[in-house]
């Protein structure tokens, strides 16, 4: 399976890079944001048939055995050597670093919960500082969801299915 992922993202990375376009000027022609539209062409999200025309009319050399592939849920992982490369190095150090202080605001702002990885939205963005040079915006934009109280109640209505 990891085979057959690595090979559909090979071709769907070749039909990108030959298309010339960005992932940003893709994600504007389909609507979605850059980062699903990487995750779509890394295999990591499911295309859903609405935008299916979409990213068709992006990428017109798109065979239609790859959008059929698209459509299936996808083997969601990630090879554990990414953490090798220098960027990705750098992104899940800044999570650790900062994580537990942003599981303070959230607790704070929301109480008990989490930020959802699912209804989720995630964009990548260049911007000028103040000193004029180029800096990136990662935007992690999650449903909140708070943790449940497991009452025993809710567990013995549930299992009372007759």
């Amino acid at each position: 399976m990891a085979e057959n992922k690595a090979r559909i993202t090979h071709q769907l990375q070749c039909v990108k890079r030959n298309s010339g376009k960005s992932y940003g000027q893709i994600a504007k022609e389909t609507g979605l944001t850059n980062v699903y539209v990487a995750q779509l062409l890394r295999r990591q999200a499911q295309l859903k048939a609405e935008t299916a025309p979409k990213l068709r009319a992006a990428l017109p050399d798109l065979a239609e055995d790859l959008i059929v592939e698209m459509m299936s849920p996808p083997l969601r992982s990630y090879d554990p050597q990414l953490i090798q490369d220098p960027t990705i190095y750098r992104l899940n150090e800044a999570v650790m670093h900062f994580g537990e202080s942003i599981k303070e605001i959230i607790n704070e702002e929301y109480g008990d919960g989490i930020m959802s990885a699912i209804d989720f939205y995630c964009s990548v963005d260049k911007v000028k500082g103040v000193d004029g040079k180029d800096r990136v915006v990662l935007t992690f934009d999650g449903k909140y969801l708070p943790h449940t109280e497991q009452k025993s109640e809710h567990m013995v209505s549930r299992l009372n299915l007759g």
